[in-house]
């Protein structure tokens, strides 16, 4: 199991049936892939969709892309709207949960994941406005960056996306939550000790009394 794969299905099993979710581009859209079959969630994307779904790659609809621009497809049901009643969505307080990718988490909970300074990016996108309108916030991430750098650090040294803003962190090493204004490790990876991790860890963090492995289900359809 991939790396990715391993942080998607952790990641799923956080996510409720009926929640309404917004899954960020890149290794967040996984997580979609490897919901319990008892869990139906409803996917929102900020650029107008509630209800979004994989694209039909037999008849596709030209006139339907989520907010990362790529093609998609509509549950029956699902509804479409203009960005500001989306965002008014976000900032209300209506989004359950959102699932986003991250540069940098530290142990304060706060998060930079839209810039790296001197590289052109896109935009912003609607990541500021979901860290702070979903109620609860999910980084998923591998680890640490290629060159081996901790991601997970003391204090963020990119742009932030927004202040004490994550819930939880979810790499193929660990389970970390927020809790009291603390950086928790609540799960470590099988055959991953606490010592692996703190020496690929920046950031300070407190081991939970009841630390437990991460156990994710393999049956699950890819």
């Amino acid at each position: 199991m991939s790396p990715k794969e391993f942080i998607a299905r952790r990641v799923a099993q956080e996510l409720k049936d009926g929640d309404i979710v917004n899954l960020g581009i890149g290794l967040p859209t996984l997580v979609a892939h490897y919901l319990p079959d008892d869990v139906d969630i409803v996917l929102q994307s900020e650029n107008g969709f509630l209800g979004i779904c994989p694209v039909d790659e037999a008849n596709p609809d030209p006139d339907l892309a989520n907010a990362g621009g790529q093609p998609c497809g509509i549950i029956s049901g699902g509804s479409t709207f203009d960005s500001s009643f989306s965002f008014a969505l976000i900032r209300g307080g209506h989004v359950d949960a959102c699932v986003l990718g991250g540069l940098e988490v530290d142990q304060k909970g706060n998060l930079a994941n839209w810039m790296i300074p001197g590289k052109m990016v896109s935009g912003m996108g609607g990541a500021m406005d979901l860290v702070t309108g979903a109620r609860k916030v999910i980084v998923a991430m591998e680890h640490n960056a290629k060159n081996g750098a901790a991601k997970i650090l003391k204090q963020c040294a990119l742009p932030l996306t927004a202040e004490s803003c994550v819930s939880m962190i979810v790499t193929e090493l660990a389970v970390f939550r927020f809790k009291d204004g603390k950086l928790v490790l609540t799960e470590h990876a099988p055959e991953v000790s606490v010592e692996d991790i703190k020496a690929k860890t920046d950031a300070e963090f407190v081991v939970d009394e009841q630390l437990k492995p991460i156990v994710v289900a393999e049956s699950l359809p890819a």
